[in-house]
This record gives structure tokens, C-alpha cells and sequence, in this order.
């Protein structure tokens, strides 16, 4: 066993050098790559147990780096990831794409896109992740990690790259996320009493009251809608698409048809009668295939759209900081309605598309009672015309 505590020699200019670092309680290896042009000195490090462990990793790295000296000498990380974007995510929706570029913009390519990609060493990409735990949660500098890990690894199947080097380090925590809210039942009821007769209020109704995700309203279409089905049905909707590619959804267990409750049913037909003669009156032709919730130019809503026009809605319906809530929010609100009437979450769970009950548990569930009930019957009697109060909805005519 090598002996740890023995004095080591000091290294000759251009020769690898092993020494043991107390701090992470293992021996370093470190090969010499010269210098950069701003003078800082480049080194590639391996670690391990022992010497010998040391040594026989060295002689791996010197290998790959032999290799790697057949790799353009000029390809940087930025082109790397622009290939990757442009070339490795065929078949992946645009909004994917969008996302990824995105974020590679504000926080890969400032302090890593110029990086020849030959040269970049795992040291490189730890105190590049350091940098951005200051400013990204958890969650997203994971996904920037994934990034430049898939970005590489293409970059290898076409010859440019040797080693993946990002597959040698792990995200660190990230500064903590914006936890997400739920609306009180008394903030829900303000929020379906305004802005009536608006698409608007009628994506906020199916969003709350049936639960879908937001990729699963934008893109929803006429002939998923059920509001008067056959006799041995009950009004639903197909959530069996969304945004992503060639129609898939978010996991198998999205793919799901909700029952819709009764007054959902009747503001998704009031909504469908407005629409039709709106488009009468523009000469246009309805169809079953259009959207539910289009533009005026009948095109799908961006996500940014539709927030604008949701926050809007919160400032009449006197919600506090309308600014601070998300689309995504009524989901979670609509979880939290059911769980605080009642409903057991493994129930909750498999409405909202959920391949277990530990992610509605951990995310979406802000209240708990052990009561059972169903979700289109459970919202109809949160919000149905029984109570007291006044009727949530008006009848259609």
C-alpha cells in the first residue's frame, strides 16, 4: 500500500505530477497542457486511492488526450452546443428547443462558448457549475448540466470530442426555488367570478376545475372536448395530446380523458357558442379541429400569453401580487381544492397524470384530510350551485 505520508518528489517542467490532497482525502494526478494565452497554467487531473491508481488513470488520460489531439483543434464549447441544438434534437418540440437554447445562451456560452472543446477539463465545467448555483435553482442547473453533457457526448459520435468531461462532475445545490402556491377556495371563487364570458375565464374554469396542465390547455382542441357525450358517459375531456412532438404526452399515464364537472360543461358551451359566431360574422368556418383557445388570428397562444391575460384576470378578481402567479399554479390549486375536500392522493394522483402519488405528495398537495370522494363530483360540490352562496356559473340559455 502506498505510504501517504511519504515525502513527494517535486515534479520537472512538462512532467505529470502526483500529490496527495488532505482536503478530499485522495491522490491527484495532473498532467501539464501549457498555458493559455492569458498566461493561466491548464492542467488535466485525475484522482484516486492510491498511486497506482493514479498512475494507471494518467496513462488512460494520456491516451484520450492523444486521441483527442485528432479532434479540430479549434471547436469550442458554444459550437459544439449549436450543433447539438441544431442537429441532435430532431423530432423534439419547438418549445423544447426554444428552452434549451435559451438557457445555453445566458449560461453556457458567457464563460464556457469560447472553451476549445479538446481542452476542457472537469475543473473547468466544477467551477463553472459554482458560478451558476449563485444564480440557478437546483433544478435548472441540472438541466444545464444535461445540456453541455448531451452537447458533448454529440459532438463525440461525429469525431470532434474524445472525453466527455462533464460526465465527471455533478450540479451542486442551486440557490432555492420559488415554492409554488395555491389558491384559497375564497380566491378560487373571486377568480371564476371574473372576467365572464371570456376565453380567458373559460381557460381559467377548465384549468382550476379539471386540473390539465398548461401544455395540455394551450393546444386543446374542439374534438377533445366531450360536454354532451353518449348516455353512458360523462362530460370529459381527452388530454391524450399535448405540445410536445408528434402529439405525445408528458408520461403514459398522461395520456388520460378527465370528466369535466357539469358547470364546466356549460361554460365550455357557452365559450363554443360565442366562438362560432364570432366566426360567422369574419366569414370564417368553425371546425371541431380548431383550437379552444386560439389567437385572433386562430394560431396557438404562447405560455406568455396567456399569463398576461391571467394576471390580468387576478387584478379583478383583487388577488394579491396578480404578478407573482403562474398558469401552472391553478394545477396545484386544483390538487389542493381536492385534497382539502377530501379526496385520498392516490386518487388525485391518478387524475392528474401522475405515475405515483409521491410527486402530487411532495409538490402539488398543500393540504391533507383521509376522506374519499371523485374529481368531477368533488368539484361540483366545492363550486356547485348546492351551496348557499350564489351559483358559481350561470346557466346557459
Amino acid at each position: 500500500m502506498d505510504d501517504k505520508r511519504a515525502p513527494a518528489r517535486k515534479a520537472a517542467n512538462g512532467e505529470d505530477s502526483i500529490y496527495w490532497d488532505a482536503s478530499k482525502n485522495r491522490y491527484i494526478g495532473a498532467i501539464s497542457l501549457g498555458y493559455t494565452a492569458a498566461g493561466k497554467r491548464r492542467r488535466s487531473k485525475v484522482s484516486g486511492a492510491t498511486k497506482t491508481e493514479v498512475r494507471r488513470k494518467l496513462r488512460e488520460l494520456k491516451k484520450d488526450l492523444d486521441q483527442g489531439a485528432k479532434a479540430p483543434a479549434h471547436y469550442t464549447v458554444k459550437q459544439a452546443v449549436e450543433d447539438w441544438l441544431s442537429q441532435g434534437l430532431k423530432g423534439k418540440a419547438s418549445t423544447s428547443i426554444d428552452t434549451y437554447r435559451s438557457l445555453a445562451a445566458t449560461h453556457i456560452y458567457p464563460e464556457l462558448g469560447a472553451s476549445k472543446l479538446r481542452l476542457l477539463d472537469a475543473d473547468d465545467v466544477d467551477q463553472w457549475l459554482d458560478s451558476r448555483s449563485a444564480v440557478l435553482a437546483s433544478t435548472s442547473l441540472r438541466l444545464v448540466l444535461s445540456i453541455l453533457r448531451r452537447s458533448i457526448a454529440h459532438a463525440q459520435r461525429r469525431g470532434k470530442a474524445v472525453r466527455n468531461v462533464a460526465d465527471l462532475v455533478d450540479a451542486p445545490e442551486g440557490r432555492v426555488g420559488r415554492p409554488s402556491k395555491s389558491l384559497s377556495f375564497a380566491e378560487a371563487e373571486a377568480i371564476l367570478r371574473a372576467s365572464r364570458d371570456t376565453w380567458i375565464h373559460t381557460y381559467v374554469v377548465v384549468s382550476l376545475l379539471v386540473g390539465t396542465r398548461p401544455e395540455e390547455t394551450r393546444p386543446l382542441s374542439w374534438r377533445h372536448v366531450h360536454t354532451a357525450p353518449m348516455e353512458d358517459e360523462k362530460p370529459h375531456i381527452d388530454v391524450w395530446r399535448s405540445v410536445r412532438s408528434h402529439g405525445d404526452t408528458k408520461t403514459q399515464k398522461s395520456r388520460r380523458s378527465l370528466a369535466m364537472p357539469q358547470q364546466v360543461a356549460r361554460v365550455l358551451d357557452a365559450h363554443r357558442t360565442r366562438q362560432q359566431a364570432e366566426a360567422k360574422a369574419a366569414g370564417r368556418e368553425w371546425s371541431v379541429d380548431g383550437l379552444v383557445f386560439p389567437t385572433d388570428d386562430g394560431e396557438l397562444r404562447t405560455a406568455l400569453n396567456v399569463r398576461r391575460h391571467f394576471r390580468s384576470l387576478l387584478r379583478e378578481a383583487k388577488i394579491d401580487q396578480p404578478q407573482k402567479w403562474t398558469t401552472r399554479e391553478l394545477r396545484t390549486s386544483f390538487v389542493s381544492l381536492l385534497s382539502d375536500h377530501g379526496m385520498p392522493i392516490e386518487v388525485i394522483a391518478r387524475i392528474v397524470g401522475h405515475s405515483g402519488s409521491s410527486t402530487t405528495e411532495r409538490v402539488y398537495r398543500k393540504q391533507l384530510r383521509p376522506v374519499i370522494a371523485e374529481g368531477a363530483e368533488a368539484m361540483d360540490e366545492i363550486f356547485g350551485e348546492k351551496r348557499s352562496e350564489a351559483p358559481a356559473f350561470p346557466q346557459s340559455p
